[in-house]
């Protein structure tokens, strides 16, 4: 209970929100760097996932090359790129090892939410004279629009959680305050570090399932991984 109150007198002290070392502006730069990652990210995979699925050829092999990124982790990335001449350009091995951690659900789903329309609907847009750019920008896409938003949900607050990995290559973000915490044996500052990127991801959670569920056109909840 010492403990709990000592995060909670952490966090409720105005000192500690203020200032370039403050909780918001060490949020703000963890929200620019996710925001950052996860706007790369998408215009890496999202081309790609859409044409294949709209071909319906090399998508499957594409997504498993994607997914054997999730079983490296993302900190063993980052070390590898700080060794590389790569490590000599400020934030660049943190970017991009969160954009190769992202690319992976938002190329599956979007392949996925491709692949699910249903052909019926595609052939009889094809029978209408469509051409296949208006196939895949009117029917397609659309249809594929719920798994597609999904998988940026979730490329999101996983890039929220993992982007405190910037604090141990001198980048900002919450995980400063965390690594602050440690550096002066704080353990409530640690506590408090970790409730804020908890927070933090649970809100961008909540954001995106309040866009799916109040979007137009009566998008499907819950579908795809």
């Amino acid at each position: 209970m010492n403990t709990l109150s000592a995060v909670w007198d952490w966090l409720t002290t105005g000192a500690n929100w203020a200032g370039e070392n403050g909780v918001w502006h060490r949020l703000v730069q963890h929200l620019v760097l996710t925001v950052s990652c996860l706007f790369i990210s998408a215009l890496i995979a999202l081309p790609v996932a859409l044409t294949l699925g709209h071909l319906g050829r090399g998508g499957a092999l594409a997504v498993n090359l994607a997914n054997v990124g999730r079983a490296v982790p993302t900190f063993a990335v980052l070390v590898l790129l700080l060794l590389t001449p790569v490590g000599r350009h400020g934030q660049w091995p943190t970017i991009i090892a969160l954009v190769l951690f992202a690319v992976p659900p938002l190329l599956t789903n979007a392949y996925v939410g491709m692949r699910d329309v249903d052909r019926d609907v595609v052939r009889a847009a094809r029978g209408m004279g469509m051409t296949g750019a208006q196939l895949v920008w009117r029917v397609e896409v659309p249809l594929a629009f719920p798994l597609v938003l999904t998988g940026v949900r979730i490329a999101a607050v996983q890039l929220v959680a993992t982007a405190t990995l910037a604090a141990l290559v001198g980048g900002g973000g919450l995980g400063r305050i965390i690594t602050a915490g440690f550096s002066l044996a704080s353990t409530p500052q640690v506590v408090a570090g970790a409730v804020l990127v908890a927070v933090f991801a649970l809100l961008m959670e909540a954001g995106f399932e309040l866009v799916e569920r109040y979007a137009p056109g009566g998008w499907a909840r819950g579908r795809g991984r």
